[in-house]
């Protein structure tokens, strides 16, 4: 894994977080939750991707 994964993760929360803030402050907490919901599932997709990439290189080491 790549420590470019890492900050991208944590980009991506940033930029959720202050979503998240700006739609609570302006009164707009249903959009608020579809926006961080997006955002984990954004961060989701990008996990399982990784979790591929590992079990594939765990059949590539054990040669299963």
């Amino acid at each position: 894994m790549d420590i470019d994964f890492v900050f991208k993760i944590a980009a991506i929360g940033i930029i959720v977080a202050v979503l998240n803030q700006l739609l609570v402050r302006s009164g707009r907490e249903d959009q608020a939750m579809m926006t961080t919901l997006a955002g984990l599932i954004v961060v989701l997709m990008m996990i399982v991707n990784q979790i591929s990439v590992l079990f594939e290189t765990i059949k590539d080491v054990f040669g299963l």
